[in-house]
């Protein structure tokens, strides 16, 4: 036994500890005889830095994990970097422009030379980071999504995927970023309300039987208009439906088409369409019979104008940035009498996330994969079972999704990232093979190629992560063992992104599912339920909530408030709770040590014949049973409310201080044991404290990461728990009565027993001296009536009188809770008043409305509480 410290502090100990168990390789899945229990952490960013977020998900996979690897499972848990293709390239971009030097003084390969270094040195600091969180992954195999063997997989991919025509080039609109000049993914598109503008143009008929007016938030876009459409059903243009017009500056003449897409009820019910830059608009053009290699495109890759293929827009706008051209567009319309009014208007405006500019809709050429095929599957898979989606609520939105896929744009303009293995002649012919010497076997020696320039979307090697970081294409032995995976913790916004295309994949690749279930986790918002945000300060750092209260308290916090799916509203108050928590086990710990309560040297439950004792066996019978039926149902409130309630308040609160002073050999052994089971059970969603503790009670024959998950071979003893649950009352209901009274603890009391029930005066008089150690109460009377001046208490169903004369001034006590009543109901019915106002709870804003419900119902419960105190005292 060591002696503990008398003050808790986390840090030392979670450095000591992590390190052990990583120099000790407990992390590394290591029998081969066991049930395997694989789980794969989500790839962070090697850009990236541990957020609020990452805490989230990693402390929930660490918690299973550390369960499964207990419950005697060959637990792997796959961790990895993404190498953050646009990211990455960014940051490298940004510290070569500190040095002077731009990318394209360096060339293609002397850029990813530098890109290298920077991930030599400063690149996966977040995996650092997770170690301070306490993640128990295997980081003696950690993967990167660009690490040779995993590259190998994704070229492989993308040709098997164009062999099984499922992977094609295709001329489509996708987000552009002209600052960084490539395609984007929805993800790294930020939508944002800013002011703008509604500009109503004029279109003339070409036969000059008048004119159309069409609305725009984007004029510049009109010089590459291609049509104008109506809704079919629209009894204002049936007649016109066909013919033609001719734009403003331009000159080009445009069919009017009736198309769906139209809304009658919108303005004039007629919609200019431009469709190389807007995507309904793309849509609406294919309807209307314009191939995409067709339709007309306005602007370069840098988002200047340039000239469409009929050379109709004049040469004074050809290279204008977008926003100037829009300025001298509006002008031009004005002077020709075409712009017949304009409105202001909050615009919906997508942005991209990382460059800060408007994304360009823009027509190009680029790979994608039909993500309509490999969908089916996965679709089918949530459908029957065969994949669990935890919470089931989120189903519906898989479905939805993947029922209305549209193609998955693969391919980017970038430099970092897997090269796409496609090689062109000088006809544009396209080789696909995984090497240019396998291309260049296809076409001949005398055939020049060049390799296609793009690179592959970083989602499209992420999508292949359940199995290639398991050895695919090699069927080794990982890959046989730990495929399909147990579970996938995800934040519910990557469902899209990331999840549905690992399970496309996995069909596609591997014929089976990735994972067996799929668990989607809610936001971490602030205490106020506000999204966090560096624009709004109210972002949370992890790492400082580490080194202010320890690890465990932000884990315990994270789990105790993740409710299958509902966002965390994450207050630090809570954290320094839970490390209060800590504190308490510390106490208990050495309490415990100071009685002679030492290491338990049995895993199943020792004998006991003292009541306390086979009832606090039959708790933790009890809180196991909990506990582990939140394991099989993911509830991770589920399971921190079952473990925190037995530490702090059935073994801390009640059976220490049963026990205190009569630690007999039987007691000492039965304490040891069940202080044993708290730090077993604790240990995955507190494992440093819980370690410590551990070897510190006594010397150990393995560290706890590594031991058994109880089995306590015990039963719930029904009279003992009947017996201290009941003596358990009786001392809770009394406490609470001189807290609620005032009455003095100096003040001893005298339980009279109404009726004078035996069982009751039993559990009294048999506990007398707990009782007078506890809650200051002399020797039991029997007594048919209620005493005057007597407070009373019921407890399970016989009344307990407490006479009060001498103990408190019984006129003053009851004028004190009267005058607290009114007061209690008089603000419950003033914020009762506040909610039942519709201005108030349709105007004011949400956490307003919320805070006053929160209000009302901590008023009405002091006023029942107070009415039941005054109640007491007759």
């Amino acid at each position: 036994m060591t002696e503990l410290a008398k003050t808790f502090e986390p840090g030392p100990i979670e450095a000591k500890w992590y390190a052990r168990w990583e120099g000790e390789g407990a992390f590394r899945p290591s029998r081969p005889d066991a049930e395997p229990w694989t789980i794969v952490m989500p790839p962070p960013n090697i850009t990236g830095s541990l957020h609020i977020g990452h805490a989230l998900d990693n402390t929930l996979q660490d918690i299973l994990t550390r369960r499964a690897r207990m419950d005697g499972k060959d637990a792997l848990w796959v961790v990895g970097t993404d190498h953050a293709g646009i990211a990455t390239q960014m940051v490298v971009e940004r510290n070569l422009e500190s040095q002077g030097l731009k990318r394209s003084e360096l060339g293609r390969d002397g850029f990813l030379d530098h890109v290298w270094e920077w991930k030599a040195q400063s690149g996966g600091a977040i995996t650092r980071q997770l170690r301070r969180l306490g993640a128990s992954c295997d980081w003696s195999n950690e993967r990167f999504t660009m690490d040779e063997g995993f590259s190998r997989a994704v070229l492989k991919v993308f040709v098997e995927l164009y062999r099984r025509n499922l992977l094609y080039r295709d001329k489509r609109l996708v987000n552009w970023d002209p600052k960084f000049q490539t395609a984007i993914s929805d993800l790294e598109v930020e939508t944002k309300e800013v002011a703008g503008k509604f500009w109503t143009l004029r279109y003339p008929f070409a036969d000059g039987s008048g004119a159309i007016e069409v609305a725009t938030t984007r004029p510049e876009t009109m010089l590459a208009d291609m049509a104008v459409a109506v809704h079919p059903d629209d009894a204002r243009y049936n007649d016109r439906i066909g013919q033609m017009l001719r734009q403003p500056i331009t000159g080009r003449l445009i069919p009017i088409v009736a198309d769906e897409h139209a809304d009658p009820e919108l303005g004039s019910g007629a919609v200019k369409i431009t469709p190389g830059h807007d995507f309904n608009d793309f849509e609406v053009g294919k309807r209307a019979g314009f191939k995409p290699a067709d339709m007309l495109n306005m602007l370069d890759a840098h988002g200047a104008v340039c000239q469409t293929s009929d050379g109709l827009i004049p040469s004074e706008l050809i290279a204008l940035d977008r926003f100037d051209a829009r300025k001298r567009v509006v002008e031009m319309l004005e002077a020709e009498g075409a712009l017949v009014k304009v409105e202001d208007r909050m615009i919906a405006t997508p942005y991209g996330d990382r460059s800060g500019v408007a994304i360009e809709p823009w027509l190009t050429d680029q790979w994608y994969v039909d993500a309509a095929t490999l969908a089916k599957p996965a679709i089918e898979a949530v459908r029957t079972g065969d994949i669990a989606v935890v919470p089931e609520t989120w189903k519906k939105t898989w479905f939805n999704w993947l029922e209305n896929i549209q193609p998955w744009c693969v391919s980017r303009q970038l430099w970092w990232g897997h090269r796409i293995p496609a090689w062109y002649d000088d006809a544009g012919n396209v080789f696909v093979a995984e090497t240019e010497e396998e291309a260049q076997a296809e076409v001949g020696e005398s055939v020049v190629l060049r390799r296609d320039e793009d690179v592959l979307d970083t989602w499209f090697s992420s999508a292949l992560w359940p199995f290639a970081t398991l050895g695919w294409p090699d069927q080794t032995e990982d890959l046989k063992r730990h495929y399909p995976n147990d579970v996938l913790i995800s934040g519910f916004d990557i469902i899209f992104f990331w999840d549905a295309r690992m399970a496309m994949q996995g069909f596609e690749f591997m014929g089976e599912k990735p994972w067996k279930t799929l668990y989607l986790h809610g936001l971490v918002r602030d205490a106020h339920g506000q999204k966090m945000s560096k624009s709004k300060g109210n972002t949370v750092d992890p790492l400082g909530l580490i080194d202010k209260y320890g690890a465990d308290a932000l884990r315990f916090t994270l789990a105790a408030m993740e409710s299958q799916g509902r966002d965390i509203k994450l207050d630090e108050k809570r954290v320094e709770g839970y490390r209060n928590f800590a504190t308490k086990l510390w106490n208990a710990a050495r309490f415990l040590q100071g009685n002679g309560v030492g290491a338990s040297q049995s895993i199943a439950a020792p004998e006991a014949t003292l009541p306390v004792n086979r009832w606090i066996i039959g708790e933790v019978v009890e809180t196991l049973g909990r506990l582990n039926k939140a394991f099989d149902e993911l509830r991770f409130d589920g399971m921190a409310d079952a473990i925190y309630h037995f530490t702090w308040g059935t073994f801390c609160d009640w059976y220490v201080e049963l026990v205190k002073g009569q630690f007999d050999d039987e007691t000492k052994g039965v304490a040891a044991w069940a202080f044993d089971q708290i730090l077993v059970m604790l240990h995955p969603f507190m494992p440093f404290v819980t370690e410590e503790l551990w070897h510190s009670m006594g010397t150990r024959p393995y560290d706890l990461i590594v031991a058994k998950w109880p089995a306590p071979e015990a039963a719930v003893d029904a009279g003992a728990k009947r017996e201290i649950d009941g003596l358990v009352q009786v001392i809770d209901s009394v406490r609470a009565m001189r807290a609620e009274l005032n009455i003095p603890w100096t003040a001893n009391l005298t339980p009279h027993v109404i009726g004078g029930d035996s069982a009751m005066l039993a559990r009294l008089g048999d506990n007398q001296a707990t009782l007078i150690r506890m809650a200051k109460l002399d020797g039991p009377v029997a007594s048919a009536n209620v005493p005057p001046s007597s407070a009373q208490v019921v407890v399970g169903g016989v009344t307990l009188a407490f006479p009060l004369e001498g103990a408190i001034d019984l006129d003053a006590e009851k004028a004190r809770l009267r005058k607290a009543v009114q007061a209690a109901e008089k603000e419950r019915d003033s914020l009762a008043a506040r909610l039942g106002n519709a201005n108030f709870t349709e105007r004011a804003k949400p956490e307003a409305v919320e805070k006053a419900r929160a209000d009302h119902d901590v008023r009405a419960a002091e006023a029942e509480r107070l009415s039941a105190a005054l109640a007491r005292l007759g």
